[in-house]
């Protein structure tokens, strides 16, 4: 059985919405992003991964991968025939790469993360001034379409629900781009996606940060 390490709301929150979306049952285990500790046995996180971050799956073989972007192709990859990711080849692949790796990128480590980490105004100047630009981009697409990439739900929507989800706790209202509002009504509104949310939002008011 796959296993995945968590922290409630984090961007791992991502990949249990890929594994639910797709039917597959997992092994959670809560590790602290602040302590390094995982909550099951107080072991040491980093023993997991010396990176000391969320998500890391651990593969039937006991292999592990981390990164969002590896871990949610890898868990589309198990059933393929779902479409939450597009196929080797097929060009909806890369766009769901180019998706993935702006999500990461310019909302994730640009914006969410050292808004979470960094507290001090000076270090949140530049982050919260690219912010707009870097949600406009996501917010013109979705203007004309209903999803990231092509006709249905791929794990690059699992990523963007769960980074928009985080924006407000920012400081940063989705209202102001009426696109972005009425695609996270859609993603919360899928019963898989409803039961991820509820299940962390659960587990975070349990975990002291």
């Amino acid at each position: 059985m796959l296993q995945l390490y968590f922290f409630p709301m984090a961007c791992s929150l991502a990949s249990r919405i890929a594994l639910m979306e797709a039917g597959i049952e997992a092994r959670y285990h809560l590790a602290h992003i602040w302590t390094k500790k995982v909550v099951d046995d107080g072991s040491d996180f980093r023993g997991v991964s010396p990176k000391g971050a969320v998500p890391v799956l651990i593969l039937e073989n006991g292999e592990r991968l981390t990164e969002s972007a590896a871990v949610l192709q890898y868990i589309a990859d198990l059933k393929p025939e779902l479409g939450l990711a597009a196929r080797p080849g097929d060009p909806n692949r890369y766009r769901l790469q180019e998706w993935l790796s702006f999500i990461g990128a310019e909302i994730h480590k640009a914006f969410l993360f050292p808004t979470f980490w960094y507290k001090d105004d000076a270090s949140l100047a530049k982050p919260r001034a690219r912010i707009g630009q870097t949600l406009s981009v996501p917010a013109t697409h979705l203007e004309t379409h209903e999803f990231l990439v092509g006709d249905r739900f791929t794990v690059a929507d699992a990523h963007l629900t769960w980074a928009l989800l985080l924006l407000r706790p920012a400081g940063v209202d989705i209202a102001q781009w009426p696109s972005l509002s009425a695609y996270l009504g859609r993603m919360q509104a899928r019963p898989a996606v409803r039961e991820a949310i509820a299940t962390e939002m659960a587990l975070r008011k349990t975990v002291a940060s």
